[in-house]
């Protein structure tokens, strides 16, 4: 046999070999991964809605949310996911909201690649918690409504601004006073 022809049949059956191996992989991790995703998805919801122990996913406009409902079935609020831009790259957050009362139930910072140590703390509790209880009419503005952290005001500029342009859109489908 030719050595160039050798040399292909080996690459040849290497090849087959490893992307039978890559995909054996795949299906045994694929569903540990999804497993995994879905409980992520689960308590970055209840964190954002306090009370909600289960939640119903529901398509609208394209965007989907989260009703978040208690354990009597009763509606807690509702969740998306917003994003904005960071110094780092895009920020991608879990956001609550109670159309009745117009106001957040909370945030949680989903993804991001800020520096750390300076736009990564936009995931503590010390900026997060400021949106709480913030009402949907607010301006959402840095240094005036929302507070920044110190040497890293792109990171907070970006969370505020990604939760407004969201709100915009989500009010209009959910309108503040209107069911749910």
């Amino acid at each position: 046999m030719n050595q160039y022809l050798r040399m292909i049949v080996v690459l040849l059956i290497f090849s087959i070999l490893s992307g039978a191996v890559l995909a054996f992989s795949y299906e045994i991790a694929n569903p540990k991964i999804q497993e995994q995703a879905r409980k992520d998805l689960e308590e970055s919801i209840k964190n954002v809605l306090p009370g909600t122990t289960k939640y119903e996913p529901v398509e609208k406009e394209g965007m989907t949310f989260y009703i978040g409902l208690d354990e009597k079935g009763n509606k807690v609020g509702i969740a998306f996911k917003a994003t904005g831009q960071g110094f780092g790259g895009p920020i991608e957050m879990m956001v609550g909201y109670n159309p009745k009362e117009g106001r957040l139930t909370g945030l949680q910072i989903l993804s991001m690649a800020e520096t750390p140590g300076l736009g990564a703390r936009i995931k503590e509790p010390a900026f997060t918690e400021q949106f709480k209880g913030k009402s949907v009419n607010d301006p959402f503005e840095p240094k005036k409504d929302v507070k920044v952290i110190t040497g890293a005001t792109i990171s907070p500029a970006g969370v505020a601004n990604g939760i407004k342009s969201a709100l915009e859109k989500v009010t209009k489908i959910y309108p503040v006073g209107g069911d749910f």
